[in-house]
């Protein structure tokens, strides 16, 4: 009996259908591939899929609940719905800082509005005014202010002043916001990581419009070059190995030779082909295919089968 991929997905069209036809050409009849179906969700019920990659249940809660009931009945689900339930951003950072990986200086401020059904005295905690002149002076200006738990480029900011700061702190309501030292660069990266060990190094330029974003090219040259991209990538394997993530991009600026983690907390990548281009998307959907055949392979059916990263196994030895 062949054994099934899914893959769940929203808006997006490119990729889900090529990575669907890739599965099923590569696994021969034995491992399948289908959009996933949902008609009804019991307690406990397996649905019967040896993998799911997940490309959407970061914006759809009930997709959250039922990938983490495949996951108890043995479905390899990517990435694994209970980790991504408690990470985000900042967290990422304070990880990445014990770990070694160069980093913009961040810190994270207090909802600018009060959350909902808090009064004053829920912040006595909180000591007033902060200690705004550290931060200030650790962050300096211009800096970038975004969401601690966002993504998407949804309520970034650049900041140039302390008034600036202030002021656009206050379009914010209860997002907890984290502000990071600006990285001026030379070289600016996106990096696939799939399985914690196949890495894909895209040059990248934030600044351009969304579909033109990877029409660039690498500004270092010679054994700089090669010394730069062995670093991303070692780099790139550590933070995932870490984080457990088992498709993931990170993302780099490199100052002066040295390439600062700005971005890694994003387990579902653009990966539609009018964004990435051609030879990008070719390189996600060849290699997301072969490593969901590879866990399709290795599945049991309802043995467990969840993957977590270092910073989870290390915790609970």
């Amino acid at each position: 009996m062949a054994k099934k991929v899914g893959i769940l997905f929203g808006m997006e069209d490119t990729y889900p259908w090529a990575f669907i036809d890739k599965v099923n050409e590569l696994g021969k009849g034995e491992i399948v591939a289908e959009a996933v179906t949902i008609d009804k969700l019991e307690q406990g019920a397996d649905y019967g899929y040896a993998v799911i990659i997940d490309r959407i249940s970061q914006d759809v809660p009930f997709y959250r609940a039922y990938l983490k009931n495949a996951a108890l009945n043995g479905t390899y689900v990517m990435n694994n719905p209970f980790w991504w339930s408690a990470d985000e951003k900042f967290f990422n950072n304070a990880l990445m800082s014990k770990l070694g990986i160069p980093l913009p200086n961040t810190v994270l401020l207090p909802s600018h509005e009060r959350p909902t059904d808090t009064s004053e005295k829920s912040f006595r905690n909180l000591k007033f005014p902060h200690d705004w002149d550290y931060i200030f002076n650790y962050v300096g200006f211009p800096a970038y202010m975004k969401p601690h738990d966002g993504g998407g480029w949804k309520s970034v900011y650049r900041v140039e002043s302390p008034e600036d700061l202030w002021d656009k702190l206050s379009e914010t309501e209860q997002l907890v916001m984290m502000v990071q030292e600006e990285i001026v660069f030379q070289d600016y990266y996106r990096v696939y990581c799939l399985g914690k060990k196949y890495v894909h190094i895209m040059p990248y330029e934030p600044r351009n419009p969304h579909h033109l974003r990877y029409a660039t090219t690498h500004q270092t040259e010679g054994k700089d070059l090669e010394k730069l991209l062995k670093t991303i990538h070692d780099y790139t394997i550590k933070m995932n190995e870490a984080l457990g993530y088992d498709f993931n991009t990170v993302e780099f600026a490199v100052r002066d030779g040295i390439p600062y983690a700005i971005d890694f907390c994003n387990p579902a990548p653009d990966a539609d082909r009018n964004s990435v281009g051609e030879e990008n998307f070719a390189w996600i959907v060849e290699n997301s295919a072969k490593f969901a055949i590879e866990k399709a392979k290795e599945y049991v059916p309802g043995k467990q089968n969840i993957s977590w990263g270092t910073f989870v196994k290390d915790s609970i030895k």
